[in-house]
């Protein structure tokens, strides 16, 4: 009877799960030493540092996806297309939900085998219960969010460009972080190609770009030096920077400050903070932190089960975390 192999699952197919899965596959599935599996909602992964590219439409995402079910072929691991549901340690099962491909399509739940879990699920936007921007605002944790904001975009022009007369465009951008400020910088060259394009109702001269940031200056993961530069080459292409502006609420056309200044934005980004993705809420047996991180040793083996790693931002890693033996 042939042995059964030892089943290694990867939930989370971002730059860190994809790599995983790959090295993983080359290593142990081409010489049948164990399966990987590697599971993701999406059929094809995008670098998620790209994401601002994509909605500011200065890149083609066609030309730099990949498609989960040709590479996993090629580096010898399984593809799973699904959403995580559950997970159950004492089983070492997992619960997933396929996509429902059509209204007519009713998807059926799948269980999921394994002997080691890896969850690298990464973590989406941190709205703080900010009244509003659920419902006003617009994010940037996916493929689909970034085709939204650059769709509704381009919607903007072509209403402007059937008008008789030009108009500004006002656009708000939350957070001055590395997405916030990239973002930001992008859509300077977007508004320029949009006139060359034909699309003249708006002159760029007449956008108002303004990044927004609540601390007292941008990039604060950063050193104050290279943020210091930013700033001073942000302001140089004519994006006006709000720091010490903590967001009170946003509604569909502004944006309230608790100091009680109101900026106008026809379209607002919210690029401020991160927490885990909601599915992780839901993992009331794991260990996790205040923004639902899973904590982790150095191993990046959970502090709940050795058999359950986690990394990547959906971990919290603990480095003089004592590890039982």
């Amino acid at each position: 009877m042939s042995k059964t192999l030892h089943h290694i699952v990867i939930v989370g197919g971002g730059a860190g799960g994809l790599e995983l899965a790959t090295q993983l596959g080359e290593r142990f599935g081409r010489r049948k030493k164990a399966k990987i599996t590697l599971v993701d909602q999406n059929l094809t992964h995008i670098w998620k540092p790209l994401l601002h590219e994509i909605a500011a439409g200065s890149l083609n995402p066609h030309e730099e996806q990949t498609n989960y079910f040709a590479h996993a072929e090629k580096h010898h691991f399984e593809f799973v297309l699904g959403s995580l549901v559950a997970v159950d340690k004492d089983q070492k099962q997992i619960t997933l939900s396929p996509p429902q491909l059509s209204k007519e399509h009713t998807p059926v739940i799948q269980d999921l085998n394994y002997d080691t879990l890896v969850l690298a699920v990464g973590s989406v936007s941190n709205d703080f219960g900010t009244e509003g921007v659920r419902e006003y605002c617009h994010f940037l944790d996916s493929r689909q969010q970034a085709d939204v904001f650059q769709q509704d975009l381009f919607h903007l022009y072509i209403e402007a460009q059937n008008q008789s007369t030009e108009r500004a465009l006002n656009i708000g951008i939350v957070g001055a972080g590395a997405t916030g400020v990239e973002l930001a910088a992008e859509l300077i060259e977007t508004t320029k190609n949009f006139y060359r394009y034909g699309l003249k109702k708006i002159d760029p001269k007449q956008v108002k770009i303004t990044l927004i940031e609540a601390s007292d200056r941008i990039l604060p993961a950063l050193n104050e030096k290279t943020a210091a530069h930013s700033a001073k080459q942000l302001k140089k292409m004519g994006i006006d920077v709000l720091t010490e502006h903590k967001v009170q609420k946003v509604d569909e056309s502004n944006v309230y400050f608790s100091n009680g200044e109101v900026l106008h934005s026809d379209i607002t980004v919210w690029a401020a903070g991160v927490k885990a993705p909601k599915i992780l809420e839901t993992l009331h047996d794991f260990k996790r932190d205040k923004i639902n991180r899973l904590m982790v040793y150095a191993t990046l083996q959970t502090q709940t089960d050795p058999n359950v790693f986690a990394f990547g931002d959906c971990a919290n890693c603990q480095l003089d975390a004592r590890q039982p033996p």
